[in-house]
This record gives structure tokens, sequence and C-alpha cells, in this order.
């Protein structure tokens, strides 16, 4: 069982940075593909960013590619979303999300493809 808790969330203004973290307070991220994901008020949730078990694979959404970074430390047991030149379409609450199978060079990007899930953390883009 992996119990993971995101943070860093609040408010940034357009252009600015914000970064999330997301830590397992019970269980290891050791190896698990992890993902980020948000969902906007009134919208669906939607993929955001992935990082390979290995940690040598990423992959982002279009609307993020090139503006948001994605990094893992599993000494510390925490996965990272890097936010930068902050959009309000950036506006949502961003969870965080392990796969429980330790495939090192997976990236999934479907909701239904992870097991654990955080509570989310609210991210505000003022404009």
């Amino acid at each position: 069982q992996v119990h993971l808790v995101e943070s860093g969330g609040g408010l940034a203004q357009a252009g600015g940075s914000l970064t999330l973290s997301c830590t397992a307070s019970e269980g290891t991220l050791s190896r698990l593909p992890m993902g980020w994901f948000r969902q906007a008020p009134g919208k669906e949730r939607e993929f955001v960013a992935a990082v390979s078990g290995s940690g040598g694979r990423t992959g982002f959404a279009e609307s993020v590619k090139g503006r948001f970074a994605i990094s893992r430390d599993d000494a510390k047991n925490t996965v990272y979303l890097q936010m930068n030149s902050q959009k309000p379409d950036d506006r949502a609450v961003y969870y965080c999300a392990a796969d429980r199978v330790a495939i090192a060079w997976a990236l999934p990007a479907r909701p239904e493809e992870y097991d654990y899930w955080g509570l989310g953390t609210q991210g505000t883009v003022s404009a």
C-alpha cells in the first residue's frame, strides 16, 4: 500500500513558477512509474506528466510541454512537478499518482493505469 501526499500548491502569477511535491507517507515510490494529473472546475481529470520507474524517461501533455518538468528523488520518496511560465489555464487541483507495477521504462498516461492517488493540491494562477 502506498499513501501519497501532495504539497506545494498555492497562488502563482501568470508567467511565474510553482513546484509541487508528492511524498509517500506510507510505502515506497522506488521503481514505481509516477504521474501528475489535474482537474479544473467543470472538467475531467487530465494527464499532465509522468516519470518512469527508473527516472530515465519522462512524458508530458502537449499543453504543458516545454513549461513543466517532472523529477523524482527515490531517496526522499518524493516526486516533483516544476511548473514554469504558468498560464490561467493551469489553474486546477493537481493529483499525484503511482502505478504499483514497477516497470522501469513505463510512462502511464491514463488515470486507470494508476493504482494509488493523493488527495490533491490546488494550484491557482492569477492573471
